[in-house]
């Protein structure tokens, strides 16, 4: 029998991440949630307290419900924990598709044949990563945003909502693409960029 999964995050990413288990067949525990007080109800799933309560539930598997690339990856590299993954039925997975633990793909999304998607990955609402790509860990890739076959994105970079990334395209790591932009050419530097084409705004 599958172990039962508990979503660390109670907001309203944590929800739709339940959501895709249940329609994936899988039983929620419970959440846990540092801001959320216990016994509060998530479509129908308790919060059952703290992260910290996490090592009582050594029985379960774990994903994180957090959007935030950062808050994520710190949760993942403080509890060593056994992370499973979330895809969404509706969701089109190509041959020879990768996607690393706690990763979570999201209705009406699709990742195209013999791409790699790391580890604690989002691919939200209706993204699209086409063939031969490469998503590093803690990347999340927002609402309707498209990625070109054989772009390659760094660990921590976020790709706004309704953005597209030419094909054969490097984002280098910690980089946040803005909602509407048109990445055409490398990105090698951490920073924020906007507009069509997208610049720079702002350099880490």
């Amino acid at each position: 029998m599958a172990k039962p999964f508990i979503v660390i995050g109670a907001g309203g990413h944590g929800a739709v991440i339940t959501d895709i288990l249940y329609r994936c067949g899988h039983s929620v525990k419970g959440f846990l949630d540092d801001a959320v007080e216990a016994g509060t109800e998530v479509l129908g799933v308790k919060v059952l307290g703290k992260l910290d309560e996490c090592k009582f539930h050594n029985e379960c598997m774990f994903i994180i419900g957090v959007g935030d690339n950062g808050i994520r990856k710190r949760i993942a590299q403080t509890y060593s924990l056994e992370y499973g993954t979330a895809v969404h039925p509706s969701a089109v997975i190509g041959g020879h598709v990768s996607i690393g633990i706690g990763s979570v793909v999201m209705a009406g999304s699709v990742v195209n044949v013999r791409t790699v998607i790391g580890n604690h990955c989002i691919v939200n609402t209706s993204a699209s990563v086409d063939h031969d790509g490469s998503v590093g860990d803690f990347v999340h890739i927002a609402p309707s945003a498209a990625l070109g076959g054989g772009v390659l994105v760094g660990e921590g970079t976020f790709i706004g909502i309704g953005s597209c990334v030419k094909n054969n395209v490097s984002v280098c790591g910690d980089v946040v693409v803005g909602a509407g932009a048109v990445v055409v050419r490398d990105i090698v530097k951490p920073g924020v960029y906007v507009g069509v084409p997208a610049g720079n705004v702002w350099s880490v």
